[in-house]
């Protein structure tokens, strides 16, 4: 991450009002490292517009929405950036608009060439990057220059009721609040016949760091901790894109492709009928509360790791579309 987060910013007069609130919340260094933050968002579909508005929102330095997709009409059930009047035109552009107007502090442009046609070191211009709808070769590639770069690297998807978000923070320091219980001293203070023992809650501000692993790593995991079967989903969807070239549409409900990825990752994991609910769940085009959900999800994570402050999810959040909970999986770490 640039060295500009550590250095001291100076918020404006302008700032300090709109940014009180989150002050108070989270404080004053904090917010001004998400002044300096520059944020790159590959990607404007309803997952990555809930992220950006998250984001944006937060009061970050700058935004680049990075699309070389024009809107359809499935982006219009989801994406809300996108008028309803842009079915056409370039997806980037036409949420560039209502971007801004969320937060006219925040520098927000619009991007409209493919990703793969980025130079290795465009990535190294931004703090943070967060990658959806990508294919597995893109988020490898991706992944690797935000490790070269030192740039935090975040990946997310939502399919349908299902979604999922990533994090490669290399190795992050952040500060954690932690509340313990005290004993009160009789002697400073309190009635000290009274035999009744008092205590008061105390915040220490503790740092730690996690480390994390690149998005490679988790992708042919065998063990996976209880509840954690919407992981073969996430494969399942990723495989078929990376296929394919696009994710599985309404009109392919039916379809054998999908049916195929399915039964070739069950039988590589012996999963049996353990992804019947899942698989039978609606997974075509993005809905929109779903988006919410985890594209809220993934703002907050970039929002912790900027600001550093609370510990970030170490490394998979999934969210299953059959309980309608998420859980968080750390995947592909080395066993000491």
């Amino acid at each position: 991450m640039s060295a500009e987060l550590d250095n001291v910013i100076e918020l404006t007069d302008a700032e300090a009002e709109l940014y009180d609130r989150q002050i108070r919340l989270w404080g004053l260094d904090s917010q001004k490292r998400l002044r300096a933050a520059r944020i790159l968002i590959i990607g404007v579909n309803g997952f990555g517009a809930e992220v950006a508005k998250n984001v944006i929102l937060a009061g970050v330095k700058s935004m680049t929405l990075l699309d070389d997709r024009d809107v359809t009409r499935l982006d219009i059930c989801s994406q809300f950036l996108a008028p309803k009047d842009a079915i056409g035109k370039n997806r980037a552009e036409a949420s560039l608009e209502r971007a801004q107007s969320l937060n006219p502090m925040v520098d927000v442009v619009a991007d409209t060439e493919s990703v793969d046609k980025k130079e290795d070191s465009y990535f190294s211009n931004f703090d943070v990057v967060c990658a959806s709808q990508c294919s597995i070769t893109q988020l490898k590639r991706i992944n690797s220059l935000c490790r070269k770069y030192n740039v935090k690297f975040f990946a997310g998807d939502v399919w349908g009721m299902f979604g999922y978000t990533f994090a490669d923070l290399g190795t992050h320091e952040f500060v954690e609040d932690i509340v313990q219980s005290q004993k009160i001293d009789p002697s400073e203070g309190g009635d000290v016949s009274s035999h009744k023992e008092k205590y008061e809650n105390v915040t220490t501000t503790v740092k730690k760091t996690f480390n994390f692993v690149p998005f490679e790593n988790i992708l042919d995991v065998n063990q996976l901790p209880k509840e954690g079967e919407p992981y073969y989903l996430m494969r399942i969807l990723l495989n078929y894109r990376e296929k394919h070239g696009h994710d599985p549409l309404p009109s392919d409900r039916d379809g054998d492709p999908l049916k195929e990825e399915s039964a070739a990752i069950i039988k590589k994991y012996s999963l049996g009928n353990k992804l019947d609910n899942l698989i039978s769940e609606n997974l075509f085009a993005q809905i929109s509360p779903v988006c919410a959900i985890v594209g809220g999800v993934m703002g907050q994570e970039i929002i912790k790791t900027v600001s550093q402050k609370q510990a970030p999810h170490n490394n998979l959040f999934i969210f299953n579309p059959d309980t309608m909970c998420g859980k968080i999986l750390c995947l592909g770490q080395k066993k000491e």
